[in-house]
């Protein structure tokens, strides 16, 4: 599988490392009320369904890059790539 790179164009999947599901970007914060609960719902529940999905991906052999792969999980197509750190940002902003 080849993953389009923003900045370095098309890459192999064997230099990136898949890291779940790109919701892990939410990170509730610890201020929280129920934080207790809200952490284990972060780290050990989360839906696994076919088709369109955004996933995180690390790119360890390379730039060391996080990227957000949208991935039809049927057929293996990748969508859209995204730089993780452009869409911290645009969360941030809001």
């Amino acid at each position: 599988m080849l993953i389009n790179h923003p900045l370095l164009g098309l890459r192999d999947s064997s230099e990136f490392i898949y890291m779940g599901d790109a919701k892990l970007m939410n990170r509730p914060s610890w201020r929280s009320k129920n934080i207790k609960s809200k952490f284990i719902e972060y780290g050990y529940f989360r839906k696994n369904p076919a088709g369109i999905h955004k996933e995180l991906w690390y790119h360890e052999q390379g730039d060391r890059s996080w990227l957000v792969v949208t991935r039809n999980t049927v057929t293996h197509e990748i969508l859209k790539v995204e730089l993780a750190r452009n869409l911290k940002r645009k969360v941030n902003a809001k």
